[in-house]
């Protein structure tokens, strides 16, 4: 589990890494939010209002109210008067959408603005519906009181003002709802990605930063860059003959075959000029197994007369290489100065001799490059051919540290020490090198210092 401290930068980092888990959680957000406007929608509410023609004694009770702060009874009267159920039932052939007597008491509001008016409010999803509505139940309530069977008499009123629903506008105002139901979605999805991006990250004890992945083992990084990943002998083919870095790739793996190259003079005194490296990578990432043949070629484009020799163990997840190795394409593509070879005991043989030979039988190979895989579950380093230099390809979060650490102490173990490490597929965001500090010389005893000029006898 990672226990480095989060901050803003690397927590951005994380989100940006986790693209597939972002990308589906905003997109659920936005769904949702989509579906919650249309479940529940917003609703519009429409008013039409009513005039009553003021009588004598609906006067004189509307003085009295307004002169002592009261209620006016009469307004109060009308306004129970226009949400009864004879005026409710009367407005039900016009309504839209149909409902019943007890569905429309509960969508209709009544109010009063002054003594004498009386609104009709109706609320609901659509704004044509709810005018419609309104204004059935004012002229229901219209034609109710001015009957002989009205409460307290017939009194005459009449519609002053129609509820009125905009259709252009109630349907901007719900693709606005829509929009903002959307983005308020995206947003509460993102922030659930992102804290399960975090929190996946928190668990997962895969390595990234190439820092990590050197401290681990105490191995420097010599290269990063990025890979291939065939998964057929056709598409090996074509990388074998295809493959060129870029820029600053390239300066990274010619940087890297130079400290190949010393490291085989200095450790191993080859005196034949010819030098070798292995190249193994684990079961569990079959995305590094193309840095070694990456490196061939690379080497091969600089002039240096190259060997790819492909081991046989583990034949599952190498079967394509060895394939398209086995049976090297006649093609003015391929790289003249690249031999692809696979393992046996001639040819391991003849790479620990430091004299390879070609598939005729002929020495004279300068460089040989041995891709060998290791069980990712039980990191033990195969028999291989004996080689002047051995490295580890590892993808970015593709193995953890105890992995890597299993895998250092099997090498050790069998001999062979582990010269450096290359990176396939380094995280875009990753600012460290994975060079690990060198140590400064330790201070000693300063030494004797030769003095002139200062007699060291005492004459007499």
């Amino acid at each position: 589990m990672s226990q480095e401290t989060l901050d803003l930068r690397r927590s951005i980092r994380i989100v940006r890494r986790h693209k597939l888990l972002m990308g589906v959680a905003l997109i659920l957000g936005v769904l949702a939010g989509g579906a919650y406007a249309v479940l529940k929608p917003s609703m519009v509410t429409s008013t039409a209002q009513v005039l009553l023609s003021p009588t004598g004694q609906a006067a004189s009770a509307a003085a009295a109210a307004a002169g002592t702060g009261g209620v006016d009874p009469y307004t109060e009267t009308q306004e129970v008067i226009a949400k009864s159920s004879p005026v409710l039932v009367g407005a039900l052939p016009h309504v839209r959408p149909a409902m019943s007597v007890t569905e429309l008491k509960n969508e209709v509001t009544i109010g009063s603005q002054t003594a004498f008016i009386i609104s009709v409010s109706v609320q609901a999803r659509d704004a044509a519906d709810a005018a419609a509505t309104a204004n059935a139940v004012a002229k229901s309530y219209i034609a109710y009181i001015g009957s002989p069977s009205s409460p307290g008499g017939a009194v005459q009123a009449q519609l002053l003002e129609p509820a009125t629903g905009g259709t252009g506008s109630s349907l901007l105002k719900h693709l606005f709802n829509y929009i903002i139901y959307a983005l308020a979605g995206a947003i509460f999805g993102g922030l659930i990605g992102a804290v399960i991006a975090l929190a996946v990250n928190r668990s997962d004890p895969r390595l990234r930063a190439r820092d990590e992945i050197a401290n681990s083992i105490g191995v420097p990084v010599l290269a990063s860059f990025p890979v291939g990943h065939p998964s057929n002998p056709g598409e090996w083919t074509r990388l074998l003959e295809d493959y060129k870095p870029g820029a600053m790739h390239a300066l990274q793996l010619r940087k890297a075959l130079q400290q190949l190259e010393m490291a085989a003079e200095v450790g191993f005194g080859r005196d034949s000029g010819s030098w070798s490296f292995t190249v193994l990578s684990l079961t569990t990432d079959p995305g590094a197994l193309a840095l070694g043949p990456q490196l061939a070629i690379f080497a091969a484009a600089q002039g240096i007369q190259t060997a790819l020799i492909v081991a046989q163990q583990d034949a599952a997840v190498t079967a394509s290489l060895r394939t398209a190795c086995a049976a090297p394409p006649n093609s003015a593509k391929w790289p003249k100065n690249l031999q692809v070879l696979v393992s046996d005991p001639d040819v391991e043989r003849a790479v620990e001799e430091g004299l390879p030979r070609d598939a005729g039988g002929q020495p004279g190979v300068t460089l040989s490059v041995v891709v060998g895989v290791v069980d990712g579950r039980n990191p033990q380093v195969p028999d291989l051919a004996r080689t002047t230099a051995t490295l580890l390809g590892v993808s970015a979060g593709a193995a953890t540290a105890d992995q890597l650490a299993r895998l250092a102490v099997s090498a050790v173990s069998g001999g062979r020490e582990l010269t450096g490490i290359l990176v396939a597929n380094p995280d875009s965001a990753d600012a460290t090198t994975g060079r690990l500090p060198q140590l400064g010389r330790r201070a000693g005893r300063r030494g004797p210092t030769r003095m002139t000029g200062i007699a060291t006898e005492i004459r007499r």
